[in-house]
C-alpha cells in the first residue's frame, strides 16, 4: 500500500525530523502539538555520527554545522583535587575535512528545534499545528484518526498512520497502553543547566564527565560563545523549589573554583528523572511509536555505575 498521508504527534526533535524526511519524501504530513511554541528547556545537545548523517538526510546539517560547536575530545575524571584525568580520546577527527563531515557538533536543542522548524514550514506537503491536543484516537477502514482539542473546538483528523513522538509522557501510548510502560525508573535524578562560567583558568576538555559517588556530573562546552552544559545527579523525591535552592550548594562543591553564584550565568535549569523503560510494541495497527514515546534510555545511570566500579578507591 502506498502512503499518502500521516500525522505525526509531539514537535520535539523525533517528530520535527520525522516530519522533515516524510514530506521530503513527497509525503503529505500533519505535525500535531499540543503547545503554543517549542520547548525551551534544556535537553539534548551533543549529536554524533548518527544524528549527523540524519540532518545531512534532512538537509539540514550545513546550518547545524554552521550555528553549532564542533568539540575537540572528551574526557573522564575523577573529582579529586587534580581533577584527574582517567581517560581521554580525541577521535572526531579535523572539522574542516570534508570526509569527516558526519563528526560529532552541538547545539542546544531549542535552536537545533529552531532549525527543524523553518524546514519544516518551507515543505510544501508539511503542516505544523500548534495547540493540537490529541484526546482520543481510533481506526477506522484503511484510516487511522485522532481526536484533537483546539482554541477552534474540537476536530477530527485522519491519515494513513499515526506516528506517536510525543515524548516519555506520550498521550498515543496511554491510549493504546494505559499506564503500562515495563521498565525502571531509578530515585535519583539528574539536573540540566545551560550555564556561562570562565572555565579558562582551569585544564577542562570541550567535555568531561566526572565519576563520584555523590556529586558525579557532566560538564560540556556547547557554544563557540561559551555556553556550557553542566549536567549533575541528584537525591530523588525533591520539588523543583528544592532543587533550585541545592543548586548552588552543588556547583560550590564540584565546579572549579568553588564559585558562587555571582560568577556564573545561568540560562536554563530542568530536572529530569533517569528511566530505562521499552513498550513491548512500537506498532499497533496504524499506530506506531517513536523515540521517548517509545523507550526511554537514560545513559547517566549505566555510565555512572559502570565506570564507578572500575576506579580504584
Amino acid at each position: 500500500m502506498t502512503v499518502s498521508k500521516v500525522i505525526v504527534v509531539g514537535a520535539g526533535p523525533s517528530g520535527l525530523l520525522l516530519t522533515l524526511l516524510l514530506a521530503r519524501a513527497g509525503i503529505t504530513v500533519e505535525l500535531v502539538e499540543m503547545t503554543r511554541e517549542l520547548d525551551a528547556n534544556p535537553r539534548a545537545s551533543h549529536y554524533t555520527r548518527d544524528s549527523c548523517l540524519e540532518f545531512d538526510r534532512a538537509g539540514i546539517l550545513d546550518e547545524v554545522r554552521s550555528k553549532g560547536f564542533l568539540p575537540d575530545g572528551v574526557s573522564w575524571r575523577k573529582l579529586d583535587e587534580n581533577k584527574t584525568r582517567l581517560a581521554f580520546f580525541r577521535s572526531f577527527g579535523d572539522q574542516d575535512d570534508a570526509s569527516n563531515r558526519h563528526r560529532m557538533v552541538c547545539l542546544p536543542l531549542h535552536k537545533l528545534g529552531k532549525i527543524f522548524e523553518a524546514a519544516v514550514l518551507a515543505q510544501p506537503s508539511a503542516t505544523l499545528l500548534y495547540e493540537h491536543k490529541v484526546v482520543s484516537i481510533g481506526e477506522e477502514g484503511e484510516k487511522a484518526w485522532v481526536e484533537v482539542e483546539t482554541p477552534g473546538g474540537k476536530q477530527r483528523r485522519e491519515a494513513d498512520y499515526v506516528v506517536g513522538c510525543d515524548g516519555a509522557n506520550s498521550t498515543i501510548r496511554r491510549l493504546l497502553f494505559g499506564d503500562s510502560f515495563p521498565g525502571t525508573t531509578w530515585d535519583e535524578q539528574i539536573v540540566a543547566t545551560n550555564v556561562y562560567y570562565d572555565f579558562s583558568p582551569y585544564d577542562y576538555d570541550d567535555s568531561n564527565f566526572f565519576i563520584d559517588p555523590e556529586h558525579w556530573h557532566m560538564v560540556a562546552k556547547i557554544q563557540n560563545d561559551g555556553l556550557y552544559r553542566i549536567t549533575y545527579g541528584e537525591k530523588g523525591g525533591l520539588s523543583t523549589e528544592q532543587l533550585r535552592e541545592r543548586q548552588p550548594g552543588k556547583f560550590q562543591a564540584f565546579l572549579p573554583g568553588n564559585p558562587t553564584p555571582d560568577r556564573y550565568n545561568i540560562v536554563n535549569f530542568s530536572p529530569y528523572r533517569v528511566h530505562q523503560r521499552c513498550v513491548d510494541r512500537m506498532k499497533v495497527g496504524r499506530f506506531l511509536l517513536a523515540a521517548d514515546a517509545a523507550h526511554l534510555c537514560n545513559p547517566w545511570h549505566v555510565h555512572r555505575r559502570f565506570l564507578w566500579s572500575f576506579i580504584p578507591p
